[in-house]
C-alpha cells in the first residue's frame, strides 16, 4: 500500500532561533547619532579652527596700545580764556588721559557691577551673561538685559557703531575676543573708562567729571562715581545737567548693584550723601561765543591740517568780557543794537561783544556789520593835517565853508570864527574838519586811514571827513590803538598758543615786527586832540577819573553812535545802532556810547596804575608850513625842505650844490641861509616825482589853496 505524506504541524518549540546581528552592526537611528556626532565635532573644530584663525588675524590688525588711546571720533577743540578757564567746547570732549593706576577705585568698582560683573572671568565674550540675556528674553518676551560686556563697548565706542543688526554683533564679539588676547584687563578697563560717552558731549572719565562736578576724574567721590557709572546705560536720560533728580535716583542704583557685588558694605551704601553733590553751574556761551566765532576760523590758518583734539588759549579777559557784557545791556537804547571791542596795547582781544544777545542774533556786529563812522573819522583826517604840519595850537576858523558845492554844517548851526586845532576837535566842528581835509588833500585823508587798518572802501568825495566811508568796528578801534601805540601799526589777535591735550604747545602767538605809521610827534599831536575831546569837548560823558583820549562819532538822524579811546594801554571802541539803519531817538556818540564805554573801562582798567599821555609836541627842524606840503613818509627816505623851503635831499647838508641845484629863475635876489642848499631845480623834482619830461606848473598865488588831491 502506498505511503502517503501528510503535511507536518509547525511546532513552535521546534521554530528556527531568531538570525544574530553580525557584529558591528548597529540600527539605522544609531548610524545617523553617529554621523552627526562625527559631523558635529569636525564642524566644531572648523569653526573653532576659523575663529582662531580670525582672531588671530584681528588681533593682528589691531592698532598698538598708544593708537587705540588717540582713536577719537570728531575733532575736539576747548576755548579757553586767558586766565585758562574752559570758554566753550566744541565737538567731542574728552578731557585728560587717566592712566589705570590714578583712576579711583570707587569708579572701577562701580562700573564693573553695573556694566559687567563678570569682567575678570570671561575672554571678551561672556557665555554666562549670554544665556542669562535670553533666559530673560524667554521669561518676558522681549529683550531687557543686555549681554554685551565691557570690552564689547569698548570695541564698538572705538571700531563700529550702534546699529542692531546681527552682522554688527558677531564683528564686536571678534574684536572684543582680539582685545582680550592683545591687551591686559587693566589695559582694557583703562582704555573704556577714558574712552566712554558719559553724555552731554563728554567721553572719558576726566571730560565728564569736569563737565559735571568741575574737576579732574582723579578726584571722584564714591558719591560722584556712582553718578558716573549710571550715566552709561542711558547718557542723555540720566544726564546731571538735564535732570539731576534723575542722575541721582540712578546713582542709587549703582550703589545697590555694588552691594549685591560685594564692593560695597550696606552701611557704606547708605553714607553715600547724593543729594550733598554739587554739580558744576553750565558754562556761560552768550557774549562770548561772539569772541569764539571770531577765533575759530583762524585755526585754519595757524593750524592748518589739524584734527587731533586741541586746547585754544585766548587773550579774553572773563572779567572784561563780563564788564562789557554789563555796560552794553545797561546803556543801549531800546529796540538798538550794540557792539564792543577792547584791545590791549600788544593788540590782544580784552572783549568782544557783537550784539545784545547771541542767542536771539549770532550776528557779529563787531567784526561783520559796516556803518558810517561819523565824526569819529575825523581822527584821520586831523592826522593827515598834522602830520602836513599843523599843530595842536595852529590857528584855524571855524566859519561857513563850501567846497565843490558841498557846504558842511556844524552840530547846532553855529560856528566860533578862529580858535586853535585842539578847540576844533574836540568840539568836533565839522567846517574845520572840512578845510582841513580840502587843505592836505582827500587822498591824503583816505591813505592816512587805509595806513591805519582801515579795510573797507573809502571814498575821497568832500563828506567822507565827516564818516560817509562805511568801517567796523574793529578796524576803527584797530586805528586808535595804533595811536595809544604812539603811532605803531597794531594788528588784533585773539589767540595766544594751541596745545594738545597733553599740553604739548603747537603753535604760539608771535608779535609783528614794529611798523611806526606816522612819526612820534604826529602821534602826541593827535593824542593830545583826543585827550581835550574827552576833558573838555563831546566825550566827557567817558571820563573815568584817569587820563582817557578818544572820539565820539554820530552820524546823521542819530543812526549810528560811537566812542572810541583808550587809557592805561587798554583801546576800546564801542558802537551802538539798529541793524536795519533807522534812526535811533536820542542816539549820540557822546551820550550811550561814551557811558558804556566809561562803565566798562573802569572795571577793565581798575587793576591798572593810570599813565599820563605823551602829549608834547617835538616838531623836528625841517617841519612844514601847512599849505606847503603833505609829508606821506619819513623824511629821511625822501626829501623835504628847510624853513625858507630849500629841498634838502638825505644827506646833503654840507654837500656841495651840484648843477642841479640851481635857482629857479625869477628868484636869483633870494638869499640862501648859510649851510644850506640851493632849492632843488626842475630836473631834482621831476626824478624824485617821477615826472619825467613834464612841463613846471605855475607857482599858485599865496592866498590860493592848494586843490584837494
Amino acid at each position: 500500500m502506498a505511503r502517503r505524506d501528510f503535511p507536518r504541524r509547525s511546532d513552535p518549540e521546534r521554530s528556527p532561533a531568531p538570525r544574530e546581528r553580525e557584529p558591528g552592526q548597529t540600527s539605522f537611528l544609531g548610524r545617523w547619532l553617529r554621523r552627526l556626532l562625527v559631523w558635529g565635532t569636525a564642524l566644531t573644530l572648523l569653526a573653532a579652527m576659523a575663529l582662531a584663525v580670525a582672531v588671530f588675524v584681528t588681533e593682528r590688525s589691531l592698532p598698538s596700545y598708544e593708537r587705540m588711546k588717540s582713536t577719537q571720533t570728531g575733532q575736539t577743540i576747548v576755548v579757553r580764556a586767558s586766565d585758562g578757564s574752559e570758554i566753550v567746547t566744541l565737538g567731542p570732549s574728552y578731557g585728560r588721559w587717566v592712566p589705570y593706576e590714578r583712576i579711583p577705585q570707587t569708579l572701577k568698582d562701580a562700573i564693573l557691577s553695573v556694566e559687567d560683573r563678570r569682567f575678570e572671568d570671561h575672554w571678551g565674550v561672556d557665555p554666562v551673561g549670554i544665556a542669562r540675556s535670553v533666559w530673560v528674553r524667554i521669561q518676558y518676551g522681549q529683550w531687557r538685559q543686555g549681554a554685551s560686556t565691557i570690552t564689547q563697548q569698548l570695541a564698538r565706542n572705538i571700531f563700529l557703531n550702534n546699529s542692531r543688526t546681527f552682522d554688527r554683533k558677531i564683528r564686536e564679539a571678534l574684536l572684543a575676543l582680539a582685545i582680550e588676547r592683545k591687551f591686559t584687563k587693566d589695559q582694557v578697563l583703562e582704555l573704556y573708562l577714558n574712552k566712554v560717552y558719559f553724555g552731554g558731549g563728554a567721553y572719558g572719565v576726566d571730560s565728564a567729571a569736569r563737565k559735571f562736578f568741575g574737576h579732574s576724574g582723579e578726584q571722584l567721590s564714591l558719591a560722584e562715581a556712582s553718578i558716573i557709572a549710571g550715566l552709561v546705560k542711558a547718557p542723555s536720560h540720566y544726564s546731571p545737567t538735564a535732570d539731576p533728580d534723575a542722575a541721582v535716583k540712578r546713582a542709587k542704583t549703582v550703589l545697590g548693584t555694588m552691594v549685591r557685588a560685594n564692593k560695597l558694605t550696606p552701611a557704606e551704601s547708605a553714607a553715600v550723601d547724593l543729594k550733598g553733590v554739587k554739580f558744576a553751574s553750565e558754562q556761560g556761551q552768550n557774549s562770548a561765543r561772539y569772541f569764539t566765532d571770531w577765533v575759530l576760523p583762524q585755526l585754519d590758518l595757524v593750524l592748518p591740517d589739524n584734527d587731533q583734539p586741541i586746547e585754544v588759549w585766548t587773550t579774553l579777559e572773563p572779567a572784561a568780557q563780563h564788564a562789557a557784557t554789563d555796560a552794553i545791556q545797561a546803556n543801549v537804547p531800546k529796540g538798538a543794537q550794540g557792539a564792543l571791542v577792547s584791545l590791549d596795547r600788544d593788540g590782544a582781544v580784552l572783549a568782544m561783544i557783537g550784539g545784545t544777545d547771541y542767542v536771539t542774533s549770532n550776528y557779529n556786529r563787531a567784526v561783520n556789520a559796516v556803518r558810517q563812522p561819523g565824526s569819529a573819522w575825523k581822527l584821520f583826517v586831523y592826522l593827515a593835517a598834522l602830520e602836513a604840519g599843523y599843530t595842536p595850537d595852529a590857528k584855524v576858523k571855524d566859519e561857513p565853508v563850501t567846497i565843490d558845492g558841498w557846504s558842511p554844517r556844524n552840530s547846532g548851526g553855529t560856528y566860533a570864527g578862529e580858535i586853535d586845532v585842539r578847540s576844533a576837535f574836540a568840539y568836533s566842528k565839522n567846517t574845520v574838519a572840512a578845510q582841513l581835509g580840502n587843505e592836505v588833500g582827500f587822498g591824503a585823508v583816505a591813505n592816512m586811514a587805509r595806513r591805519f587798518g582801515i579795510t573797507t572802501p573809502i571814498n575821497t568825495m568832500p563828506a567822507m571827513v565827516l564818516g560817509s566811508s562805511n568801517v567796523r568796528v574793529i578796524d576803527m578801534v584797530r586805528a586808535f590803538a595804533a595811536v595809544s601805540a604812539k603811532g605803531s601799526a597794531i594788528t588784533p589777535y585773539g589767540i595766544r598758543k594751541i596745545t594738545s591735550t597733553e599740553g604739548e604747545v603747537l603753535y604760539s602767538h608771535r608779535p609783528d615786527p614794529v611798523q611806526q605809521l606816522v612819526p612820534n610827534y604826529v602821534a602826541a599831536g593827535i593824542t593830545d586832540l583826543l585827550q581835550s575831546a574827552v576833558s573838555i569837548g563831546t566825550g566827557r560823558a567817558a571820563q573815568i577819573g584817569r587820563p582817557v583820549a578818544g572820539k565820539t562819532g554820530t552820524t546823521s538822524s542819530n543812526k549810528d553812535g560811537w566812542f572810541l579811546g583808550f587809557s592805561s594801554g587798554i583801546t576800546t571802541g564801542v558802537w551802538m545802532g539798529r541793524d536795519d539803519a533807522r534812526p535811533v531817538p536820542g542816539l549820540q556818540g557822546g551820550t550811550a556810547p561814551a557811558r558804556a564805554f566809561a562803565a566798562f573801562m573802569k572795571i577793565a582798567t581798575a587793576k591798572r596804575p593810570p599813565e599820563r599821555f605823551d602829549t608834547e609836541v617835538k616838531l623836528p627842524q625841517w617841519q612844514l608850513e601847512p599849505d606847503d606840503e603833505s609829508m606821506q613818509a619819513n623824511p629821511d627816505g625822501y626829501f623835504y625842505a628847510d624853513p625858507d623851503g630849500n629841498i634838502i635831499e638825505p644827506g646833503a647838508q654840507g654837500r656841495t650844490p651840484s648843477a642841479d641845484s640851481v635857482v629857479p629863475s625869477g628868484e636869483q635876489g633870494v638869499p640862501v641861509p648859510e649851510g644850506a642848499p640851493a632849492a632843488a631845480g626842475d630836473d631834482f623834482l621831476n626824478r624824485a616825482t617821477g615826472r619825467q619830461n613834464e612841463p613846471p606848473r605855475p607857482k599858485p598865488k599865496p592866498s590860493q589853496s592848494p586843490k584837494p588831491n
